[in-house]
């Protein structure tokens, strides 16, 4: 899709958006590109899970989603986070629409693993012509839900889901916002990362299980041809460039791990 810019923003990040962020979003649309975002309620989630005494668990980032996990995510990301987000957009002045996967299939999924995970999936594919038409007049707000070939709701990673359909539909710029100005070592940014310094720094501990899916998230978005990949807190953060393999890290030793 031409002229796409995707961006996740993180469930803790919703509260934290600056007036520098809906600026940007309105000399992107005077620019006539297209927007869609999608969101995260992760921690709105636990808390929720906790009330209910519901289990909370997670594998290597991944939220296990059993029948009423299920339900409280599809509560929390349809009822709560995307009317919030939906709101900061109509009060500054953003034309958006409300989505989820049950628009004419917007999202279809497949089960990452039943077994391990429970109602968990991965993106397959996008209804792209109802996108195409939705984003030439306003900006789409998306959850990380998709629907299965039968109609079973499957919970999805936020990054897995943003990285997904940016690369299914072509996206030229992917954002994955988050509370924390990109990935960091000894408290630095990394200008940029590749997967062979990525491994390093999992392989030390210093990028940690919530990071983790955020970075392979964006690994998949550049392998599948996304140009512009940035992990950040804010648009006016250069952040932390993910790039192909061979492109060094600015200033980045293995000594110092």
């Amino acid at each position: 899709m031409e002229n796409l810019i995707v961006i996740k923003i993180g469930g803790n990040t919703l509260s934290q958006l600056q007036p520098s962020f809906f600026q940007q979003l309105q000399c992107w649309r005077k620019q006539n590109k297209k927007i869609l975002l999608l969101h995260g309620g992760g921690t709105k989630i636990t808390e929720l899970s906790h009330q209910l005494n519901l289990p909370v668990r997670k594998i290597n980032g991944i939220r296990v989603t059993d029948e009423q996990v299920l339900e409280v995510t599809r509560l929390v990301l349809l009822g709560r986070t995307q009317p919030l987000l939906l709101q900061q957009l109509a009060v500054n002045s953003l034309p958006a629409l409300g989505l989820n996967a049950a628009d004419q299939f917007l999202l279809r999924g497949s089960f990452l693993d039943k077994q391990r995970y429970g109602f968990v999936g991965k993106i397959v594919q996008v209804n792209s012509s109802l996108l195409e038409h939705l984003l030439a007049e306003q900006i789409g707000v998306l959850a990380p839900l998709a629907l299965s070939t039968a109609g079973q709701w499957l919970n999805v990673n936020g990054d897995s889901a943003a990285a997904a359909i940016a690369s299914l539909l072509g996206a030229k710029q992917l954002y994955l916002m988050t509370d924390v100005p990109g990935v960091l070592k000894a408290g630095q940014v990394l200008p940029t990362l590749n997967r062979k310094t990525a491994q390093y720094l999992q392989a030390a501990h210093v990028i940690t299980t919530g990071m983790q899916p955020k970075i392979q998230a964006a690994f998949h978005a550049v392998d599948t041809g996304v140009n512009q990949v940035q992990i950040t807190d804010h648009f006016y953060h250069s952040g932390t460039k993910i790039t192909q393999e061979g492109v060094n890290n600015d200033e980045f030793t293995f000594s110092n791990l």
